[in-house]
């Protein structure tokens, strides 16, 4: 009975590690691209439209339609992809888009002057969102920022329609070969001491933008 449950946890140690990796790939790179995005989102009217497209296309489609796309639709235009490579590109695409909209919000709720004001003392545009829109901006959407990062560790689980061997998938295969339903326990506290860990991460640092600020 040991051995099985060695083993078994064993086996799913594997899946969250793929798991893992898809989620801080995912938050390392989406959450960039989503910054960079709701800076630029004033520079000229032809961006703006251009990022509210695709903000909408990404948000207002499923992602797991995303993932059956890339995963399907990419070959059929002559670009070969490997699984694990299309659970990166639906992630980081679908999440950047989010982000770009939280981080938006946040800079919109800004008052304007603060742009007229250093735009006056001589301030270049860059320098403006560096030091004074983008603390601020993060700052208050720090609890938003928070729930998204959480659906992605959840999120992640979606990789299974691709056929990706992530937690669930190891999780349904035990299920099913051995008619035991401890691994959705182990599959359970693993998603929430994760969600237990982000929490607290982001509870970190907005205590800190608070006493920055």
């Amino acid at each position: 009975m040991i051995q099985y449950l060695l083993d078994t946890i064993n086996y799913l140690l594997g899946g969250m590690w793929v798991s893992l990796k898809i989620f801080f790939v995912t938050l390392a790179v989406s959450l960039p691209v989503g910054i960079v995005l709701s800076m630029s989102y004033r520079l000229h009217p032809l961006l703006q439209k251009i990022i509210a497209f695709y903000t909408w296309l990404f948000r207002g489609t499923p992602l797991m339609l995303q993932l059956f796309f890339f995963m399907y639709g990419l070959p059929a235009f002559g670009i070969p992809v490997d699984r694990m490579m299309v659970a990166y590109i639906a992630f980081i695409i679908n999440y950047s888009a989010y982000f770009t909209e939280v981080i938006r919000a946040g800079i919109e709720s800004l008052p304007k002057d603060q742009f007229e004001s250093a735009a006056v003392m001589g301030a270049k545009t860059f320098r403006i969102y560096r030091s004074i829109v983008m603390p601020q901006a993060v700052r208050i959407q720090i609890p938003v920022i928070t729930n998204e990062v959480i659906t992605l560790i959840k999120d992640t689980a979606l990789v299974t329609v691709i056929a990706i061997s992530d937690l669930m998938r190891n999780v349904k295969e035990i299920v099913s070969r051995d008619f035991t339903i401890s691994p959705f326990f182990l599959a359970a506290i693993f998603y929430l001491l994760m969600s237990y860990f982000i929490i607290r991460v982001f509870r970190t640092l907005e205590k800190k933008y608070d006493f920055l600020g």
